[in-house]
């Protein structure tokens, strides 16, 4: 699995453009909200890999978790996956492993709302992705989406 990680846009494209060649699955992962509107744009995405590592500041009403509203429903029209990853949260400080399961919570609500899928882009534990997302209130449906793998 490639990823693409690069805060460039037209990097990006050519990067796409090359798996598309080469009949690979495109993941990019997520940097602003800029780029990630523009980088959803892009033909035959597979998936959008929220970054848990950016140095994000939350909002006063809403967590900053590089996804919104409009992001959440751009993917469900286009069938794009919303990938997290649940090992680089774990990997976490205590203060900073609570930030970032409060953001998930977020993001699985606005996934929710939107029929988007979302699913864990680096685990392999799929009772412990499932229990998980069950407990930051996805439902049923959205937790075996979650457990499932993008490449079977």
């Amino acid at each position: 699995m490639q990823v693409i990680n690069t805060p460039n846009l037209n990097e990006a494209r050519k990067q796409a453009d090359k798996l598309r060649k080469e009949s690979k699955p495109i993941i990019i992962l997520s940097q602003d909200d800029e780029f990630n509107r523009k980088a959803l744009e892009i033909k035959n995405l597979s998936m959008l890999v929220i970054n848990e590592n950016l140095n994000q500041k939350d909002y006063m009403k809403q967590r900053n978790s590089g996804l919104n509203e409009i992001l959440a429903k751009i993917c469900a029209e286009k069938n794009i996956a919303v990938g997290v990853q649940i090992k680089e949260i774990a990997k976490k400080s205590e203060i900073e492993k609570a930030k970032a399961l409060a953001r998930l919570e977020q993001n699985i609500m606005l996934c929710k709302k939107a029929g988007t899928k979302i699913i864990s882009a680096d685990s392999k534990d799929k009772y412990a992705v499932s229990s998980l997302f069950l407990s930051l209130g996805s439902s049923t449906k959205q937790a075996k989406q979650a457990q499932e793998s993008l490449f079977k």
